[in-house]
């Protein structure tokens, strides 16, 4: 049976657009503050999971709700399960937007949204691949689940719920990074550098910056009490200017805030963008202020300026598979005396973690500060030998005349969920990484090429 299935997206393609635009308008964003019983991560995020399960319910699939924290859209009859993972939650939409970064506007044939490329655009593409083969009335020996996680970007509460008392797929794959497939994933640690309360008032009254651990972080602000706010404010501009930086400041009595912007980017590769926390604090440490905030800034201008691959706590390390050990200062916070770093630490599938670990803590310790582990999600590698590798690779290529080449990440995906598990697209190669940055956006181009492909991939590992 020959199928032609870029045609049935061209089809779709209307409502695969407005539907995609649709869910892209939901601001789902983390708010802990608003949970409830029902919405876990809050009212925005469950309203794009509700919106994802209604749209599986008015394709006649069988759907799931889980206690607010995932769910999943179901077809197909068989005792084997295809998983496809997705997720509805994204990151703060940052600084800097040149639209709406909720208002899904289509411009020069790209759909500008956070959320795009990262994940909401792939999820409704796998969707819509499922809706086209249900459509078709094509035979299935196994059943099909789209398990849409609602915090991925933060600490996977979703998917450790949801595999608690739901069936674990045989196989299956993320649409959630980069084509070709992605079969080496890196380790990923988050842990908080804590200091102690200070006993000086000192002159740093104030310092933050950043959202996640998982953003280099755009914006960094600084409050200092000083008697030289004409002259302080001076040699900020002139370090402005040398490091080719933006930035500004403002004075009230003998308080003056230092504001400095950088450019965000995916945790994964901190050299992507431009830390702005770092660089206010490589700045204040050269001014030699006193007290407890100056042993904070000093803290993080001598291991982690210049440095995202953890070269200066001696933890540097690279492998074949997944390339270097990366560490991104994803938040930064210092008040009434104390402060925290939040750090995003990745790692090659080959490394130690458990003697790396040790040997940051001692150094930590040497500086009379405490490490606080968040969470920690251990490397993920399927052989390229697996019939789900070869399968996808095979689709791919017929889709697209190209060598279905095989990736590895730093970015952390809940393919490392499956034990048979690996990302595939969205993404496609040449196109820039905007996961995480301002301007996010998915060509339509792209995004109807994707479901192409995801929907010949589950028609292929399914039937």
């Amino acid at each position: 049976m020959h199928i032609n299935w870029k045609e049935e997206v061209e089809l779709r393609k209307e409502n695969l657009l407005k539907d995609t635009c649709g869910l892209l308008k939901i601001k789902s964003v983390l708010d802990e503050k608003g949970a409830t019983a029902n919405a876990p991560f809050g009212e925005e995020i469950n309203k794009a999971l509700l919106f994802m399960l209604q749209k599986g319910e008015e394709t006649g699939f069988d759907t799931k709700n889980v206690d607010g924290y995932a769910g999943h859209i179901e077809f197909g009859a068989g005792e084997e399960l295809v998983g496809i993972l997705g997720h509805i939650d994204v990151v703060p939409e940052g600084d800097g937007w040149s639209n709406d970064p909720y208002g899904a506007e289509i411009r020069d044939g790209k759909i500008y949204a956070r959320g795009a490329i990262d994940d909401k655009g792939p999820t409704m593409a796998a969707f819509y691949g499922m809706k086209i083969i249900n459509e078709l009335g094509l035979p299935l020996s196994k059943r099909v689940r789209l398990i849409i996680g609602a915090d991925e970007e933060s600490q996977w509460r979703c998917v450790d719920r949801y595999f608690q008392t739901e069936e674990m797929p045989s196989i299956g794959f993320a649409p959630d990074a980069d084509f070709p497939i992605i079969n080496a994933e890196k380790g990923i640690c988050d842990f908080e550098i804590v200091f102690p309360n200070g006993s000086e008032s000192g002159t740093l009254r104030f310092f933050e910056a950043g959202r996640r651990f998982n953003m280099v972080p755009d914006f960094a602000t600084a409050t200092l009490h000083t008697n030289k706010t004409e002259e302080l404010r001076e040699q900020f501009s002139l370090f402005l200017q040398q490091n080719q930086l933006q930035g500004e400041t403002t004075v009230n009595g003998k308080e003056l805030t230092f504001t400095l912007f950088g450019i965000s980017a995916h945790g994964m590769e901190p050299n992507k963008g431009i830390n702005a926390g770092i660089y206010l604090a490589h700045y204040l440490q050269s001014l030699q202020i006193e007290g407890s905030g100056a042993d904070f800034v000093a803290f993080i201008d001598q291991h982690f300026y210049n440095d995202s691959r953890g070269a200066k706590f001696g933890l540097e390390y690279e492998d074949e598979q997944t390339g270097p050990l990366t560490m991104n200062l994803g938040t930064m916070k210092f008040e009434e005396n104390s402060g925290k770093l939040g750090v995003n630490w990745r790692y090659p599938v080959t490394y130690n973690f458990e003697a790396g670990l040790m040997a940051l803590e001692a150094i930590i310790a040497e500086n009379g500060l405490v490490i606080d582990l968040k969470t920690h999600a251990k490397p993920h590698y399927v052989k390229e030998d697996h019939p789900l590798i070869q399968k996808l690779q095979q689709v791919y290529e017929r889709q697209t005349g190209e060598k279905a080449t095989l990736l590895s990440t730093g970015g952390g995906t809940y393919a490392r969920s499956l034990k048979a598990g690996v990302a595939f697209g969205a993404l496609f190669p040449g196109r820039p990484e905007l996961a995480h940055q301002k301007d996010e956006y998915i060509e339509v181009e792209d995004l109807l090429k994707a479901t192409a492909i995801y929907a010949e991939a589950i028609y292929e590992l399914a039937k």
